[in-house]
């Protein structure tokens, strides 16, 4: 008893203020457009990944891109989102998982959690067989503050053109 309590202390006394706390699930808005989505905060991936359907990798200029539509449940309304989406490739991700090696387009979106909009490497997957559309891995859930595993949905998605955005660094390093 006296251990977890202690351990709570030191805990508590490392967490700053402005320290944001995130659930393992919380809600969270696909930008632009304000479609709100369960996200699950997956410490075991690195990299994020998003529901996508009719994935198709073509060249437009000379680089490579990626055609795939969004096909998203919105939690809010209940409504049905879809949307063809044409963005360059950001990079291929190789997975290794119990299934075999899979190679996955990635791409540069946004997505808001709290009151902050996140740009963010998105690995792209048809996740429709999947409870949440929106997996966050360890380098979107380092920008976004502490992870609570034991809680969920203690933030809500409030970004307007005022909030606060966080650019994708390319220093970060990939997989």
């Amino acid at each position: 008893m006296l251990t977890a309590a202690l351990g709570a202390a030191l805990l508590a006394s490392s967490v700053q203020a402005d320290d944001k706390v995130f659930g393992w699930v919380e809600k969270a808005t696909v930008e632009p457009w304000g479609v709100e989505v369960k996200a699950k905060l997956d410490s075991g991936a690195l990299t994020s990944s998003l529901d996508a359907r009719e994935i198709e990798s073509f060249e437009k200029d000379g680089e490579r891109w990626v055609s795939f539509r969004l096909k998203l449940e919105d939690e809010a309304s209940g409504e049905l989102f879809s949307e063809r989406l044409e963005l360059p490739l950001y990079r291929d991700l190789k997975v290794r998982g119990a299934g075999g090696r899979d190679e996955r387009p990635v791409v540069l979106m946004k997505v808001c959690l709290g009151d902050t909009v996140y740009e963010e490497q998105f690995g792209l997957r048809d996740r429709g067989e999947m409870h949440y559309p929106l997996l966050l891995g360890r380098r979107t859930i380092s920008h976004l503050g502490l992870l609570d595993v034991r809680d969920t949905f203690l933030t809500e998605p409030r970004c307007d053109d005022d909030s606060r955005v966080v650019e994708h660094d390319p220093a970060e390093g990939d997989d």
